[in-house]
This record gives structure tokens, sequence and C-alpha cells, in this order.
């Protein structure tokens, strides 16, 4: 690889850290048109390496692209958010099952000061520490692609939290959930931290879910 190449692989990524963060954030809106053009001017650049970002954020499921109609952001969609659920369920108790057997305290800890931040932070900065308290666990896992693969699901449920938690009473059951999953690691209770984050990620999906399905038109 060239350092051409070099330079324009890391020119795109860092327009998808970018672009996804906006998304996120809801400064990009659901169903908002993306105008490689005009995010090229945002971002001053030229519109191959946007191109480029846009189909890794599509195949993110943060963006959708139609032949001769461009991008749009990905609309908010309780179906999706099923889905993201379900397979974050899958993934992150395979990762825990094969962490817990090499989680050291010095990591829960870790985790732990996370959750403290997490009980001061504000819907801001919610999704980005709740990411890192789970991946924190996860890491001794010692499956990459696996953990890659959760940071997606994370970052696509980020969004509809940010979209949803600012009108229910969420942060507090979340912070209780957590401490609990950190009480079952640090006791190496296998079952009972697996059980206890199975019900973290399906009951707050599922809340979010009824929200979704009720604010949607008749």
């Amino acid at each position: 690889m060239t350092t051409s190449d070099t330079r324009k692989g890391d020119r795109t990524e860092l327009l998808v850290r970018e672009i996804r963060q906006a998304i996120i954030a809801g400064e990009l809106k659901p169903g908002g048109t993306l105008r490689q053009e005009e995010l090229a001017k945002a971002y001053s650049t030229s519109r191959m390496p946007i191109r480029e970002a846009l189909r890794v954020l599509a195949g993110e499921g943060l963006v959708q692209l139609a032949p001769n109609r461009g991008a749009i952001v990905a609309p908010i969609d309780a179906n999706e958010l099923r889905e993201n659920f379900e397979m974050r369920e899958a993934a992150e108790l395979l990762a825990l099952r094969l962490a817990l057997p090499h989680l050291s305290n010095a990591q829960i800890d870790r985790a732990a000061a996370l959750q403290d931040r997490i009980a001061d932070a504000g819907l801001i900065e919610f999704g980005r520490l709740n990411k890192a308290f789970h991946t924190t666990l996860y890491a001794p896992c010692q499956r990459p692609r696996l953990l890659a693969h959760i940071s997606s699901l994370h970052d696509v449920a980020d969004r509809y939290m940010r979209f949803t938690l600012a009108r229910l009473d969420y942060l507090v059951k979340s912070s209780d959930e957590h401490r609990a999953i950190l009480d079952a690691c640090y006791r190496r209770d296998t079952e009972a931290a697996l059980q206890l984050t199975s019900r973290h990620i399906v009951e707050a999906g599922k809340t979010l879910e009824r929200y979704l399905l009720e604010k949607e038109p008749s």
C-alpha cells in the first residue's frame, strides 16, 4: 500500500467517525438527505472519501443508500431496534462467557470506575461511557472481530438511546443493573453475570421498542 493510499484510508476512517457521531448525536436527522457535495464542504474534503465513508456507515445500518437517489440517514425504526438488541444479546453473552475466566479484578475495577462516571453523566456522555463499560468487561475474550461487531451494534443502539432516554426514566435503572453485573463478575458467578447482562440488554431494548411503537402514527 502506498503512502497516498494510507492517507486516503486514514481520511475515510476519520470521516466515518465524525459522520457517525453526528448521526448518533442527532445532528444529522433521521430520514435526512446526505448530499455528498454538502458533506465534502462541511468536512473540507473531496467527494470520494465522503462516498467511501457513507458506504461504511451503510454497512453499519446508520445510512441508507438508494440507487439514483443518493444517501439518507437511516430512519428510526422499531424493527431495526429489535434486531439490534437481539444481536447484542447473542454477541455480548458470548463475549462475556469467553472473557470471565480471564477477567481480573483490576479490569472489573476499571469497569466500576466507568460506572461511577455514568452515574454522574448526562445524556450526551451516556452512550460513550456505557459502551466503554461493557467492552471493558468483554475485552479479555480475545476475539477482535466479535468485539468490533459489538462496538458497531453499540453505535446503532446509542442512537436509539439518545432518541428516547430524554423521555424515559431509564438512567437510574441502567446504573443499578450495571452494579449488579459488576458484583456477579467480582464473585466470578458466570451464570448470574450472563443472566443479568441478558436482562439488561433485552429489557432496555423492549422498553425503547414499546416507546417507538407507541409514537408511531396510527
